[in-house]
């Protein structure tokens, strides 16, 4: 399937958030700037995000990283579960190898620093739009592997007998970037129920982060039939 294109017809729509307004009006300034991107709408929260997001429908939502009531990664998550054909672009001031990772494993289709250019963050937005990704495939595996030590393949198969089958069944999911929520609706469970699951399988596991969980459910590759 070739790239999407956009036009001024069919523009690039964008939504943005971030808390800081000066940061919102700036973005805006430099996409609407482009004749084939559209922002139509902002956040300057994660609840006011998670309400306004899927009511207008963006093609991308550039989300800051770092909130003061949640964070963009949850907010990414979150859209895509409502919005799965949705683009997110992470931004974010910090070059933090822990927040890449979660971003990844969010679903997120790019990742980039604050302190890009202008043009270089319009591109971005291009790119990420027509489906294509920023996440460099070498970058990513070296990142994930740096949260294995190197016992960890050795230990993993015990740490994976140790959990139930149901353990296991969420586990593939968080591997494959789903919500709490969704989870839930693929197993029939309430949202809590696989809450507690994932707490107890992450101890299981020998980690502390949804994470590293996810990584190595990607990882381990399924039993034979």
């Amino acid at each position: 399937m070739s790239a999407r294109t956009f036009s001024a017809q069919d523009p690039v729509k964008v939504f943005l958030l971030d808390d800081h307004e000066v940061v919102r009006r700036g973005l805006r300034d430099l996409l609407e700037a482009e004749s084939d991107i559209v922002v139509v709408g902002d956040a300057a929260t994660s609840d006011q995000a998670l309400i306004r997001g899927p009511a207008l429908r963006p093609d991308v939502a550039v989300l800051d990283i770092r909130l003061p009531d949640s964070d963009g990664i949850t907010v990414c998550r979150e859209l895509r579960d409502r919005m799965p054909e949705l683009a997110c672009l992470m931004l974010t001031s910090f070059d933090d190898e822990d927040a890449l990772l979660d971003a990844i494993m969010a679903g997120a289709s790019g990742y980039v620093l604050k302190q890009i250019k202008g043009t270089d963050l319009v591109t971005a937005v291009r790119t990420v739009a027509s489906g294509q990704s920023l996440l460099d495939p070498a970058t990513t595996a070296r990142l994930m592997a740096s949260l294995r030590g190197p016992e960890a393949e050795v230990a993993e198969d015990a740490r994976l007998s140790a959990l139930t089958e149901r353990e296991r069944a969420i586990l593939d999911l968080v591997g494959v970037g789903l919500t709490n929520r969704a989870i839930g609706k693929e197993l029939y469970l309430s949202e809590k129920t696989v809450k507690n699951h994932i707490s107890r399988l992450l101890s299981k596991l020998g980690v502390e982060r949804r994470v590293q969980a996810a990584v190595i459910a990607a990882e381990v590759k399924p039993p034979p039939p």
